[in-house]
């Protein structure tokens, strides 16, 4: 027993190695016609055979996408938070609020609450998105070996949390319409408002391009290569 060698268990087989491809559209399972998955560029030629929807075993540039979506991300997060994104007009003055002055207003007036939870949905989701999602850019270019479970599952959060990102924009529509009823005061949403929602969208849309597959393929090549410079020493 002692002088046993303990071998790791062979990772288990994925789709690609298996030579299938599943329909992104309608999730049919369909078998390739070369089981190597060394040659994608004849896979993006595939098409469905029940929805002639056009088969990809990963998503197409889905590195150039997400990087091009975080980018202008973060380009509009900047007038987002330097432009007001809600104007306040009464009968004796008027005021502009940034996302943070807002958030200020909010804790001066009381509602702890509701400032804690527009600061939550206005700064820390976005800055936490975009940083998650750039570690995990890095991750796949560099191929990182480790913590790729653990990278998946915090992909899946940073799918989970993109549905409240908008809450600061609801807040904001929701004293529009309250207000409206009112006829000493007004409130109308500033260029901030506009930027915002662009970060927001585009957040979105760059936690749709990325594909956590990549995590799993990058490490695995990688470690082939580790094997093969192994075999050829």
């Amino acid at each position: 027993m002692s002088g046993a060698s303990i071998r790791p268990s062979p990772a288990p087989p994925t789709a690609r190695s298996l030579g299938l491809i599943g329909c992104a559209l309608c999730g049919l399972v369909c078998r390739l016609p070369r089981a190597d998955g060394s040659d994608d560029d004849e896979r993006t030629q595939l098409a469905c055979p029940r929805c002639e929807q056009p088969l990809h075993s990963r998503k197409p540039d889905s590195l150039v996408r997400t990087w091009a979506f975080l980018i202008t991300a973060v380009l509009a997060y900047v007038p987002a938070n330097l432009l007001p994104i809600m104007n306040t007009r009464t009968l004796f003055d008027s005021r502009e609020d940034t996302i943070v002055s807002g958030v200020f207003a909010l804790w001066a007036a009381g509602s702890w609450e509701l400032a804690v939870v527009v600061f939550v949905a206005s700064v820390v989701v976005p800055l936490a998105k975009i940083a998650t999602l750039v570690v995990l850019l890095f991750s796949v270019h560099f191929r990182w070996p480790t913590g790729r479970r653990r990278r998946t599952r915090v992909f899946g959060l940073v799918e989970w949390i993109g549905q409240w990102s908008m809450l600061d924009v609801f807040v904001v529509v929701l004293m529009v319409a309250l207000v409206q009823f009112s006829t000493l005061a007004r409130i109308e949403p500033g260029p901030g408002a506009a930027a915002f929602g662009a970060v927001v969208v585009l957040t979105m849309l760059a936690a749709q391009a990325f594909d956590p597959r990549l995590i799993w393929d990058a490490a695995e090549e990688k470690e082939e290569d580790g094997k093969g410079h192994g075999r050829a020493g």
